[in-house]
């Protein structure tokens, strides 16, 4: 079973009528709800034990818990995918059958309800059919389907981690500097959130390269330099991440240069 090229054209959809989700963490709830809310007949979000038959079955359960649930889902429906973006189509084969992909780009953090309208979607496929029925739930969530191959997943998903959780990470790293100036957790929050979104909203307009501002961008150096004795006095354990970070902003400016 090999996963479909990413050159592949995406054959026209053959959405499914019935979908058995297996799994009933973030995404698995989020999705049976999103599908239910399209029309199709959802059974789910299932437990591991239950044993689903419907005509596409789709784990949304942990990347080492694939194989397993796959095998638990053997001969329960043709088509049997999961929703994960870093592991190949290959831990599908103990189920059997056409295997397919579908992993929303979008953060799944505890609401039930997600935005997915616009969202990118990556899909993949054994077979063109496979490939053209994640392609159809995908349009039918209203996300834009792109086809991803088995080899290009590690890249994939390491983009997408840098994208979102790597953001978070670097968040909570500024409201914890912000601390020094006496603000509190929340109020970091709720200043920073705007400039956030604003560099955000600029960086996917106009490239990093022309969103970039700040001081290492203007080659500002002494502000720089205070700034990171402010970091080493706030938070010495993120200086680390400043000095790194200072570095690759170097970089980035000098393309700009």
């Amino acid at each position: 079973m090999t996963n479909t090229p990413h050159s592949q054209t995406i054959q026209a959809p053959a959405v499914p009528r019935t979908i058995a989700l297996v799994g009933r963490g973030r995404v698995g709830t989020a999705l049976a709800r999103a599908l239910g809310d399209a029309g199709l007949r959802v059974l789910g979000p299932l437990g591991p034990g239950e044993p689903p038959t419907a005509d596409a079955v789709l784990l949304c359960v942990p990347d080492d818990s694939i194989p397993v649930a796959a095998a638990a889902a053997k001969g329960a429906a043709r088509l049997v995918g999961h929703t994960s973006g870093a592991t190949p189509l290959s831990a599908l084969i103990p189920a059997g059958g056409e295997a397919f992909g579908l992993h929303p780009l979008q953060t799944f953090s505890g609401e039930n309800h997600v935005p997915l309208h616009g969202c990118g979607c990556a899909v993949a496929g054994s077979t063109p059919g496979a490939l053209g029925a994640a392609s159809g739930l995908a349009d039918l969530l209203g996300m834009r389907p792109f086809a991803i191959s088995d080899a290009e997943r590690p890249a994939y998903h390491a983009a997408a981690s840098i994208a979102s959780n790597f953001l978070v990470t670097l968040a909570g790293a500024a409201e914890r500097v912000a601390a020094g100036a006496g603000l509190s957790g929340t109020e970091a929050r709720s200043l920073l959130a705007p400039l956030v979104r604003t560099t955000v909203d600029n960086w996917a307009t106009q490239g990093p390269e022309r969103a970039l501002t700040g001081p290492v961008a203007r080659g500002d150096e002494h502000t720089v330099s205070a700034q990171r004795e402010a970091v080493a006095e706030a938070a010495p354990e993120l200086l680390g991440l400043f000095d790194a970070l200072v570095e690759r902003t170097r970089d980035l400016a000098a393309v700009t240069a």
